[in-house]
């Protein structure tokens, strides 16, 4: 079995469509790009990585800030108060190990964003998890989906 070939279209599609709609919903395409990269490297999904960092340059983000996005919570100064809470939750909801998304993590959010935004930004937080599920099981490589 090639692993590396991607097996539904019907759910490749359904993916793209709340991917995409999640993104448009907390409409800050960089602060997009930084969950769903920080989900991807907690996650070890090269193909993500690859694609998310690509996009996060494309739209102007800084290789200083892609560079240090691991150790996010020791460079305040590098991320705004409002990137800060949507790492912190994109951490929790990815890393549920230790049980639920902490309270704490939950309100510094919802301080940061409007309940629609806050929404959309769950439903990248969780539709990211789901792409680096799909991508590492089928190791899917770097750059594309194979063939």
């Amino acid at each position: 079995m090639n692993r590396s070939r991607f097996l539904d279209p019907q759910v490749f599609q359904a993916m793209s469509a709340l991917s995409a709609a999640a993104k448009k919903g907390l409409g800050d395409p960089v602060l997009a790009e930084l969950v769903m990269i920080r989900a991807s490297q907690i996650n070890h999904c090269a193909f993500c990585l690859d694609m998310h960092l690509r996009a996060a340059r494309k739209d102007g983000e800084s290789e200083d800030r892609l560079q240090l996005l691991d150790a996010w919570e020791e460079t305040e100064d590098l991320y705004t108060a409002r990137e800060r809470a949507a790492l912190a939750l994109t951490e929790a909801v990815t890393v549920l190990t230790d049980g639920f998304v902490p309270d704490a993590v939950y309100e510094e959010a919802a301080a940061h964003f409007e309940e629609a935004e806050l929404a959309h930004l769950i439903a990248l937080i969780t539709v990211i998890n789901g792409w680096n599920r799909l991508m590492v099981t089928r190791r899917v490589p770097p750059g594309g989906l194979g063939s």
